[in-house]
């Protein structure tokens, strides 16, 4: 009955927008539903939504090579409406994101009041002084470069298992941003950040210590068009070579989150926070390069602890290597190796993937194909996977 309230909610609140938005010129496809200027112009709001669409098939492979269990899946992978604009200045910029699909609002414990999580993002962003901007707010952390880019702007039908396993993902708390040029060209971003340490959505407070994150980014050949750094695939078609190398390191002080801030809590009734807790550190190194309809990205994640702990922090590594090429027609065929290892598993993985990709109207209306082998090294477990994927994002 709450899903069902909400929804309603959410469907009045659009009627409503849509019925202003009459009078307004509707934007073309792929730049919004809609989008409202005040009369005075002090402030702003465009509207937009997408959804995708995903069909896959799992199979088991055992030691001999054969095919075992097969399982399939069709489901709404992702159901999101987008707001954003300025607010009394230009300078003053928000941005809010709802999800509501199942996969979008899941997760939901006693720590979040046993609520679906349905705010994805809400922060402002204000720049205050000249290349500064303060962030406040809800939203992706400078983490890992996989994870910053839009799920809808992916070159794979999803992210590698190097991002599912490491990355920081979401958190509430301030970010400071910053850019600069070295030369005409060489342009750097700096960007720190101290947030709750907890993930998304969380309501019980901050049961740790905070995540610090810091990062940095070289970009020596000047800007990507269209922001090309942080989208896959070469849809632009770069005249020239375009290049970002990327650092990241995050401490999650007294993480009670196996992960950090992301996977299990850590609960152990028997010490005074009922958590166990550690100091989770995480690094990630990553690049992005493209030119004429090339493209490559390669990234690397570390997670440790330098506490001798029991607490059950998931450390290990992961590597993630892709590239692809788009032609004339707008196909673009793209290969992906990824390789996880856990410490004191002493087993790694490797998922090796190959992927097709039809873009109709760019990243906001595409069709999107992959199918991956997995093998674990050192044991007989194995496995196939293919998905099927259509995009559309108004």
């Amino acid at each position: 009955m709450k899903n069902l309230k909400s929804y309603l909610s959410v469907f009045i609140i659009l009627i409503g927008l849509s019925a202003i938005a009459q009078e307004t010129n509707s934007p073309k496809f792929g730049k919004g539903l809609f989008n409202l200027v005040g009369k005075d112009s002090t402030w702003t709001m465009k509207v937009g939504a997408r959804m995708q669409f995903l069909a896959t098939n799992v199979w088991d492979i055992d030691a001999n090579g054969d095919f075992g269990k097969s399982e399939s899946n069709f489901l709404v992978r992702r159901a999101r409406l987008k707001f954003g604009g300025y607010a009394y200045s230009p300078k003053l910029t928000y941005k809010l994101e709802l999800g509501l699909s199942n996969r979008d609002i899941s997760g939901a414990s006693e720590y979040t009041s046993d609520a679906p999580r349905y705010i994805l993002d809400a922060v402002i962003k204000w720049n205050f002084y000249k290349n500064f901007s303060l962030w406040a707010g809800q939203t992706k952390l400078p983490g890992n470069r996989e994870r910053v880019i839009s799920s809808g702007n992916l070159q794979f039908v999803d992210r590698s298992k190097l991002n599912s396993n490491f990355n920081i993902d979401r958190d509430l708390g301030l970010q400071i941003r910053h850019h600069f040029n070295l030369s005409e060209k060489f342009l750097i971003r700096d960007m720190f950040s101290i947030s709750q340490g907890e993930g998304r959505n969380v309501t019980t407070g901050n049961l740790g210590g905070h995540q610090y994150t810091a990062r940095v980014e070289m970009l020596p050949f000047g800007k990507f068009q269209g922001k090309g750094d942080y989208s896959g695939s070469d849809l632009k078609r770069e005249a020239s070579p375009k290049l970002a190398i990327g650092a990241t390191y995050n401490l999650n002080d007294k993480a009670v989150k196996n992960k950090g801030s992301q996977g299990n809590y850590m609960v152990n009734t028997t010490t005074p926070e009922g958590f166990d807790q550690a100091n989770v550190n995480t690094v990630f190194i990553d690049a992005m390069f493209k030119y004429k309809g090339i493209s490559f990205m390669g990234e690397y994640a570390n997670r440790d602890t330098n506490e001798n702990t029991t607490a059950s922090v998931k450390t290990g590594n992961s590597t993630n290597l892709q590239a692809g090429y788009l032609f004339k027609s707008n196909w673009e065929v793209a290969g992906r190796y990824t390789n996880v290892k856990f410490n004191g598993a002493g087993l790694s993985t490797n998922y090796y993937t190959l992927g097709a990709s039809k873009y109709i109207v760019g990243h906001k209306l595409k069709v999107q194909s992959d199918i991956t082998y997995n093998d674990v090294t050192g044991s007989d477990a194995g496995g196939l996977e293919y998905r099927l994927q259509f995009d559309i994002h108004f």
